[in-house]
């Protein structure tokens, strides 16, 4: 019984990081240029299926491939910025819309270029670590080792440089950040090219335990929406928290229950987060006009 407890909350700490990555970009966008941006997990099976092609089917080195396909997400990301998402910002609804569409185009040029069949990528680290009679697939260690270094980075990135303090600024109030002589339109770009930047990466993690098709990016986004709700809308603690909570309901109901009751389980926590907090747990209360 042990055994299956431990490996049932490595299990949801490994899904809980990858939801914390898809959040914390999916977050820090809408708080940034308040956009919604429901193209998001395109993004990460965009980076996903760029990993398979370079490490799985080409067989080029991990890094190389992880560099590459991130940097290559990263590039449309600031494409669709400049050509679709800068046009919405500040206006919620109509950049909902707008995102959606991305989506569409992006899953069906992945479609054209890559088809509809499943991939399947190799490990990066093949076999198991044992301790104690517990057994860890490296594989999935691989994923919670690698989301912790991206948020820990990123975390000093927004905490200890110049343009984290002005990301900071500027998703408290892009109007007094600009007047504080902060290049706001500077700033957007760079906080929709992170966010995009993390779902690629989370693809690019998830790529060995999971196959790879078009098909692999809604999932994600809905689970970024749900987990934002959970932890506040803009709040990149909240994403951290209610990541790891849906990760670990999910891991759990799905281990000791069903499948089915962890997704019933998870809306119900969101319908209680709304009605007790409807700022989320960690995000702060609207100003009343």
């Amino acid at each position: 019984m042990e055994i299956i407890l431990v490996q049932t909350i490595v299990n949801g700490l490994m899904v809980g990081m990858i939801y914390v990555l898809m959040a914390i970009g999916f977050t820090m966008v809408f708080g940034i240029m308040r956009i919604v941006n429901f193209a998001h997990g395109e993004f990460y099976m965009a980076g996903a299926f760029l990993f398979a092609i370079l490490y799985g089917s080409n067989n080029l080195p991990f890094f190389i491939s992880v560099l590459l396909a991130v940097g290559a997400t990263a590039l449309l990301g600031l494409l669709m910025e400049r050509i679709v998402f800068r046009k919405f910002r500040g206006n919620e609804l109509n950049g909902m819309i707008a995102s959606v569409g991305v989506a569409l185009i992006l899953q069906n040029s992945a479609l054209l270029l890559w088809g509809s069949s499943a991939r399947t990528v190799p490990p990066v680290i093949s076999g198991v670590l044992s301790v104690g009679g517990i057994v860890f697939p490296w594989s999935r260690l691989v994923v919670i080792i690698g989301a912790i270094v991206a948020v820990v980075s990123l975390n000093l990135l927004i905490g200890h440089t110049r343009i984290g303090r002005a990301m900071r600024a500027v998703a408290q109030d892009a109007e007094i950040a600009q007047v504080q002589g902060i290049r706001v339109d500077i700033i957007f770009p760079v906080a929709f090219v992170l966010g995009v930047s993390l779902a690629a990466f989370a693809g690019v993690l998830m790529a060995p335990v999971l196959s790879v098709s078009p098909f692999i990016g809604l999932a994600p986004t809905l689970k970024a929406f749900v987990i934002v709700v959970i932890g506040g809308l803009g709040s990149v603690p909240g994403a951290v928290a209610g990541g790891l909570l849906i990760g670990l309901i999910e891991s759990f109901a799905g281990t000791f229950v069903s499948a089915s009751l962890s997704e019933i389980l998870q809306f119900l926590v969101v319908i209680a987060v709304v009605l007790l907090r409807p700022q989320g747990l960690l995000g702060r209360k609207e100003r009343e006009a």
